[in-house]
């Protein structure tokens, strides 16, 4: 048996609302969490799991797997709630997030099946998918490496130092995603540290880049599937995402970056996405 690519049993749309209604659950606890940074993220996880990645629940470590990296490691959340959809550890363990004796920490750990290393010390995902690429070449393999970076997290050099690594080794099975949301915890990501044109950025590192609405899950799926878009080169996704995205008092503010819920803003948060479900 071999890993092998799961077929959507439901819109990814739908999927996606179940996630963040998980991650609103987890933010209602009393550790609170990365909401924001977890919400703009959610399509690109939906369409990963659910649509691309060449994995299987069952057997997390078939070394036929593909391999996908949460660089931005704050988004644990989304993460946990992602794996538990699809099978990696029961849905009703989510409701330990954060407390005493509970493998869902607020960083992803290699104890939660599914997690390839710990992530969260921002700037190192890029270099740790690169490695995962290199030794699925030298082993003769086909799988390809994905990894999610934050746009706030580009201002690590290191991530430009492995971007052009990557370029220089041809790494074409490579797919890099940048959460584009615009904001980071002190502000809007253009006011603290300007990237645009990031796209041509990007392609003058050697990269295939191609820039999409981060919140399209069927669009992304798309994309990310025909990754390699160019032989020898690694591709770079740009999703265009709003930090909050589904909650109308949080999307777009840096003050969904660390929150916890209220029980107020919790059902409140709950409506709003059983009526995005509802019109979806």
């Amino acid at each position: 048996m071999t890993a092998a690519q799961a077929p959507a049993p439901e819109p990814l749309a739908s999927i996606a609302t179940r996630i963040r209604a998980h991650v609103v659950d987890m933010c209602a606890g009393p550790e609170g969490g990365h909401l924001g940074g977890a919400f703009s993220c959610v399509e690109v996880l939906t369409a990963l799991y659910f649509s691309v990645l060449k994995v299987d629940p069952q057997r997390p470590d078939d070394p036929a797997r593909d391999r996908f990296l949460l660089s931005k490691g704050h988004a644990a959340q989304a993460l946990y709630a992602t794996l538990a959809e699809r099978g990696f550890f029961p849905v009703e363990e989510l409701a330990g997030y954060g407390r005493p004796g509970s493998r869902l920490m607020g960083h992803p750990v290699r104890a939660v099946p599914g997690v390839e290393l710990p992530t969260g010390s921002l700037g190192h995902g890029l270099a740790l998918a690169c490695g995962f690429a290199l030794a699925t070449r030298y082993a003769g393999g086909d799988s390809r490496s994905f990894v999610l970076l934050g746009d706030g997290e580009l201002q690590e050099g290191s991530v430009w130092e492995a971007a052009i690594a990557a370029a220089s080794l041809g790494l074409d099975r490579l797919v890099a995603v940048v959460d584009r949301n615009g904001l980071q915890l002190t502000g809007s990501t253009e006011r603290i540290a300007p990237m645009e044109p990031l796209a041509e950025r990007w392609r003058g590192f050697g990269w295939a880049v191609r820039d999409v609405d981060g919140h399209d899950a069927s669009a992304l799926a798309d994309h990310l599937a025909a990754a390699p878009w160019e032989p020898g080169r690694p591709s770079v996704l740009i999703a265009r995402t709003v930090k909050g995205h589904g909650l109308p008092f949080l999307a777009g503010r840096t003050a969904s970056h660390y929150v916890t819920l209220s029980e107020r803003n919790h059902a409140r948060a709950i409506r709003a996405l059983r009526a995005t479900d509802a019109a979806s």
